[in-house]
C-alpha cells in the first residue's frame, strides 16, 4: 500500500501564503464594497442615506425606491434600447471579428496590407468632429443603427481572434479542403466550433462596451425614444435633484403620505438607477466565464 507524503511547509512559506490571502481579500473587498455600499443605500431609509449615515449595514429597510424608479417615464423604453443594442451589436461584432480573424490567416489579396491598415486605426483617428460629420452624412444620427455599425469591426477583437485561429492546427483546414470544403465551409463547419472560447471572450468585451456606452448617444441622438439606460443614468446623475420630485409624483398620492424615510431624495434616485443599470450586465459574465480565461490567454499569446 502506497502512502502519500506531504511536504512540510516552512514558517516562511506559511507566512507568504497568509500574506497572499490577506492582500487578495483586501483587493476583493475594495472591488466589492462600492457595489455593496450603493445597494444598502437603496434599501435603507432615504433620509439616513442622504446624510451619509449608511456605511456598512442597512437601516430602515424598504424597497420603495425600486418601485418609484421603475415608474419613471422612459425607463422601460431605455431598457429595450440598451438590450437591443447590446444583443444586436454583440452578435454583429462577434461575427465580424471571427470572420476577419479567420480571413487574415488565409491567402487573400494583399492580406498584410489590409491587416496593417486595420491595426493603424487603433492608434490614429480623425477626431470627434470628422467622425460626427461622417455619421451625419451616412444618416446615422437619430438612427438606431448608429449604435451598431461603427462598433462592428474592432481591431483589438480581430487581433485576438486572428491569434487564436493561428493557434489552431493547420491540418484541420487542410483535411477539410482535401474533402472539397471551400473557404466559407471551413469557416462555418471547422473554425467556428473550434474558436468558441475567443468568440465568448469577444462577446463579453462587446456586450460590456455596448451596455455601458452613452457618449455616442450624447453626440448622435436627440430623439428620446433612442436613449439607452446608461444615458438615462447619465442624465439622472446630473439632474437627480429635480428627478426626485418626478419619482415622488409618479407614485401617486401615496407619496404625499409617505414618511420622510421613504420619500425620494437625489441620493436615492442616483443609487437606485445605478443598481438597475449595473446588475444586468453583471449577470452576463458568469455565463461566459468558463470560456473567458482560455480565450483571452490563447488569443493573446502566439505559439
Amino acid at each position: 500500500m502506497k502512502t502519500k507524503h506531504k511536504m512540510k511547509e516552512s514558517f516562511g512559506d506559511r507566512m507568504v501564503g497568509v500574506c497572499c490571502y490577506v492582500i487578495f481579500s483586501l483587493c476583493a473587498l475594495v472591488c466589492v464594497y462600492p457595489f455593496y455600499y450603493i445597494f444598502i443605500n437603496t434599501i435603507s431609509a432615504n433620509d439616513l442615506s442622504a446624510r451619509g449615515v449608511i456605511l456598512f449595514w442597512p437601516q430602515g429597510i424598504h424597497f420603495k425606491n425600486y418601485v418609484s424608479a421603475l415608474q419613471i417615464d422612459g425607463l422601460f423604453q431605455a431598457t429595450f434600447i440598451s438590450v437591443a443594442r447590446t444583443v444586436i451589436g454583440t452578435i454583429c461584432t462577434v461575427g465580424a471579428s471571427a470572420f476577419l480573424g479567420f480571413m487574415f490567416t488565409q491567402d487573400v489579396w494583399h492580406r498584410k496590407l489590409w491587416y496593417r491598415m486595420m491595426v493603424a486605426t487603433m492608434y490614429f483617428n480623425a477626431g470627434i468632429i470628422p467622425w460626427y460629420l461622417t455619421m451625419m452624412n451616412l444618416h446615422l444620427t437619430n438612427n438606431f443603427w448608429g449604435y451598431i455599425l461603427p462598433a462592428i469591426v474592432s481591431p483589438f477583437n480581430v487581433i485576438l481572434t486572428k491569434t487564436f485561429v493561428e493557434s489552431v492546427p493547420r491540418e484541420l483546414q487542410e483535411a477539410a479542403e482535401i474533402d472539397g470544403a471551400g473557404t466559407m465551409m471551413v469557416f462555418t463547419r471547422i473554425m467556428i466550433p473550434v474558436i468558441k472560447p475567443i468568440m465568448a471572450t469577444v462577446a463579453i468585451f462587446s456586450a460590456v462596451n455596448q451596455w455601458n456606452a452613452f457618449q455616442d448617444t450624447l453626440l448622435l441622438m436627440t430623439n428620446t425614444k433612442l436613449y439607452p439606460l446608461q444615458f438615462i443614468l447619465y442624465q439622472y446623475l446630473n439632474q437627480a435633484s429635480s428627478l426626485k420630485a418626478l419619482a415622488n409624483s409618479s407614485s401617486g398620492g401615496s407619496s404625499l403620505a409617505a414618511a420622510a424615510a421613504t420619500a425620494q431624495t437625489a441620493t436615492s434616485v442616483r443609487m437606485t438607477v445605478t443598481i438597475i443599470v449595473v446588475v444586468p450586465i453583471m449577470l452576463v459574465y458568469p455565463i461566459f466565464q468558463k470560456y473567458f480565461v482560455k480565450g483571452i490567454m490563447v488569443g493573446a499569446v502566439k505559439g
